[in-house]
């Protein structure tokens, strides 16, 4: 295992971190066989709560909130037939953008091989007043992976009541089967537009949460069961890919009822129950 680090910082351009994930199926495990970082983006060591064929990382930046010109790049790749488990130890921090700052970028690119299994399960995403951001996602699967992705993110700062009052997020996210585009969604969001106020986009919302899920068809009988977590909760089976999303404006509710969503459908695509990482209760 090959574990670099190198830092850079810029009061200019910011923070420069990436990191470079490669897991691998060995002798019946599951096994970190790359960690490579550059800056302030890394996973201290791999964890294996649900045994060996199953590895968890806990992927940590340890500034504890992306500032203007921030650029995250994050890039795991799964090998055939292994398993990982991403998320992180808390909140990530979008700060506000003062005039004439640039915006803060992250790139996060996830790759599964055949038979492999990739879960990304972060923690919530905070935008403060003022923030400027834009994010990418994307996915690529091997023939026979399966994908849970969650994202809960949270505009404005409810614990302080502050609201999203200015700033702007560019979202962008694309799950591809070998060559066949399976998921595609891009988002500009301007605070005070109709995207995030108007009846066809997030109605005032000031929470979303999404949970995308790629592999076996859900029965409808599960898919009633998610459907029945929440009132306000949507989900769609569009072929192999499944979607839930919520709008609400309480993060504690997303959470609990994204959890609650990935538990009810890990068993029927990845084989294994939803048991909570400890990290999520500290």
């Amino acid at each position: 295992m090959r574990d670099e680090q190198t830092h850079h910082s810029d009061s200019t351009t910011g923070w420069l971190a990436s990191l470079e994930l490669e897991i691998a199926f060995k002798d019946g495990a599951s096994v970190l066989a790359r960690n490579r970082h550059q800056g302030p983006l890394r996973v201290q060591k791999p964890l294996y709560p649900e045994g060996v064929q199953t590895v968890h990382a806990i992927v940590v930046h340890p500034p504890g909130g992306i500032r203007a010109g921030d650029r995250l790049q994050i890039d795991t790749r799964v090998g055939p037939a292994a398993h990982a488990f991403l998320t992180s130890p808390g909140a990530a921090k979008w700060y506000r953008c003062n005039d004439g700052d640039g915006e803060a970028t992250q790139s996060v690119q996830l790759s599964a091989g055949d038979g492999a299994a990739l879960e990304w399960m972060p923690q919530e995403t905070i935008y403060f007043n003022g923030a400027r951001a834009a994010q990418r996602h994307i996915v690529q699967l091997g023939a026979g992976a399966r994908y849970i992705g969650c994202d809960v993110l949270c505009f404005g700062r409810q614990a302080s009541g502050e609201r999203f009052e200015r700033g702007q997020l560019r979202l962008h996210s694309e799950i591809w089967c070998g060559s066949h585009l399976l998921w595609y969604e891009q988002a500009r969001l301007q605070a005070g537009s109709e995207a995030l106020e108007g009846p066809f986009g997030l109605d005032g919302a000031t929470v979303c949460a999404t949970l995308t899920a790629v592999g076996p068809a859900l029965p409808a009988a599960l898919q009633a069961q998610v459907r029945a977590l929440d009132p306000a909760l949507g989900a769609s089976q569009l072929k192999s890919v499944f979607i839930a999303r919520l709008l609400c404006s309480d993060s504690e509710r997303a959470r609990r009822v994204m959890t609650l969503a990935w538990q009810l459908l890990r068993p029927h695509l990845i084989g294994r129950p939803g048991l909570d990482p400890r990290i999520w209760a500290t």
